[in-house]
């Protein structure tokens, strides 16, 4: 199995449960791993034959944009089941980064993985 990655994803959305929440726009941050078999890419050197990551990211900024999910986990689940239904991805790990949300820690979020490897 080969893996694609995009990493450190910034976009900008509603999230959280709390009332100033639901006010404000939070940076979330996504790392996505996507299997594929970039053999045939490899040999063609075309990006018709592999999995298009600006594709890939257009399509989770637009969807994370206009999103307003309470929990990080609604919205890892939301992205892995887009990323499996449009773009034929058999497995994918998914990490939400909600930096900030809790005092003294660096990072915060979940992480989730869908499919077969």
């Amino acid at each position: 199995m080969d893996i694609i990655y995009l990493h450190d994803l910034k976009i900008e959305c509603v999230i959280g449960i709390w009332e100033w929440e639901r006010r404000i726009k939070q940076t979330i941050i996504l790392d996505l791993d996507m299997a594929a078999d970039i053999r045939r890419a490899a040999a063609s050197d075309r990006i018709e034959d592999t999995l298009n990551y600006k594709a890939v990211s257009k399509r989770l900024q637009d969807f994370v944009g206009s999103s307003q999910f309470q929990l990080v986990e609604t919205l890892a689940e939301k992205v892995a089941e887009i990323l499996r239904a449009e773009f034929q991805i058999k497995w994918v790990r998914v990490r939400v980064n909600k930096k900030g949300a809790v005092r003294g820690a660096g990072d915060v979020g979940v992480i989730v993985e869908r499919g077969e490897a």
